[in-house]
């Protein structure tokens, strides 16, 4: 028997959680939600959490999961456990697996999965177009109204660079309040064999890089696009300091324009390329110093919205290439609040609210995810998560929940702050 099933029915009594870093509080735990403390029973099971910083469950815009098709990079169950392990309680999974979530019976049968043997709410993310191939959408209203209620869309790993067809989808999803996801990066000026960021290094290691227009370039027109249509659109992993400028401007426009960052865009750079090691290509690409620190800005001031990690898990025989011959991606759910701790909270750019802003219920309102992203108060759902400030550890990807290990930050000191993770109720990870 489990802990979390030895704790099914039971009473558990938090005591002491500093909430979000507005002070101390005991959160009593019962029967999937928050109850009135003072009202624990006397056999519940007590936590201590004296020093520990109380979180509610951390949401993902952005997780590949892989299932259907890639089940030796990563599976819903295996994703899942990593994503609770970093302190996740829901995570939306993109839809470029095999076959495609571009139809309804897809997005339905990865909810049976997820509900079957899931650590987290997995959220299907609907394909924009058929197949991700950018020339005919995909089954949007159907998806929509399914019973996985599909509310966001994109073509992940391609951009919708056809603009007729992007506004066709914007003006589609406006209906139900959904929103389309952009990964923004145009092809023509990206190029098939793009792999680096284009500047100085691209050059001296003899690598093909793409500018960072690439990026801002298609940000400028899709926000255009969605002031026209009046609809919502989300710019996934913004890398470079030219698209927080668009984002910026189209902020202040009033476009519905949400956006996301990436822990490694926090931290690393494209110096990690230097000894040409595949784990570090990613796409959008690692950027400069310059970039990084604005989006570390964007992010303390709001102009980038959540932090999605991007968690792309791949199996050994697609990353163990030449570089330019690599899969793009890399590991993110198990360690992504050890980054935004160390880029953000240390250095003082956000407080233990604003994390909880920008990782729980920013992401749950952008995916109108209505039992996610809740304060910790009673007659709410019950998703923790429980983080020590101060802990710190050597990263091991071999500790990894994940079946990949494609992980960047193996062998680097970070903090370690993850205790446990309640979702619904069910306690879903605890640091042993």
């Amino acid at each position: 028997m489990t802990q979390a099933d030895d704790e099914q029915g039971r009473d558990v009594l938090v005591l002491g959680a500093d909430l979000a870093g507005r002070g101390p509080a005991d959160l009593l735990i019962r029967d999937g939600s928050f109850a009135d403390p003072a009202d624990a029973r006397p056999d519940a099971d007590r936590v201590d959490a004296a020093g520990l910083v109380a979180l509610p469950g951390l949401v993902d815009l952005h997780t590949h999961l892989r299932e259907p098709g890639r089940e030796d990079a990563e599976t819903v169950e295996t994703g899942t456990r990593a994503a609770a392990r970093g302190g996740y309680t829901a995570v939306l999974a993109m839809a470029n697996t095999n076959p495609v979530t571009d139809t309804a019976e897809a997005a339905e049968h990865l909810l049976g999965v997820a509900s079957r043997v899931g650590s987290a709410q997995v959220v299907p993310v609907g394909a924009v177009s058929k197949g991700l191939e950018g020339e005919e959408l995909a089954e949007l209203g159907l998806m929509a109204r399914s019973a996985a209620r599909t509310r966001v869309f994109s073509d992940d790993g391609h951009c919708v660079a056809d603009a007729r067809l992007m506004r066709r989808a914007l003006e589609y999803v406006r209906a139900f309040d959904g929103v389309v996801a952009q990964h923004a990066q145009d092809p023509r000026l990206a190029g098939r064999d793009a792999c680096c960021a284009e500047g100085e290094l691209s050059g001296r290691l003899g690598l093909p890089g793409w500018p960072a227009v690439a990026e801002a370039g298609i940000v400028a027109r899709d926000v255009q696009l969605a002031e026209l249509t009046r609809s919502r659109l989300h710019v996934c992993h913004v890398s470079t300091a030219e698209t927080v400028d668009v984002l910026r401007w189209a902020k202040q426009r009033g476009v519905e324009v949400t956006a996301e960052v990436t822990p490694h865009h926090l931290l690393l750079t494209v110096d990690e390329l230097t000894g040409y090691d595949p784990t570090f290509k990613v796409n959008p690409p690692l950027r400069s110093g310059e970039d990084v620190a604005a989006l570390r800005d964007a992010l303390s001031d709001g102009t980038i919205d959540a932090v999605g990690t991007d968690h792309a898990p791949h199996a050994r025989h697609d990353k163990e290439h030449a570089f330019v011959d690599a899969a793009f991606g890399m590991l993110g759910l198990e360690t992504a609040l050890a980054v935004v701790v160390e880029t953000m909270v240390r250095p003082g750019a956000l407080g233990w609210g604003d994390v909880a802003t920008r990782m729980s219920s920013v992401p749950a309102h952008i995916a109108r995810l209505p039992g996610q992203g809740r304060p910790l108060r009673v007659g709410e759902p019950a998703n923790l998560v429980l983080v020590d400030p101060e802990r710190r550890s050597v990263v091991d990807r071999d500790a990894s929940l994940s079946l990949s290990r494609n992980n960047p930050w193996h062998g680097r000191d970070l903090p370690d702050p993850m205790v446990a993770t309640w979702w619904g109720g069910r306690r879903t990870f605890t640091r042993s």
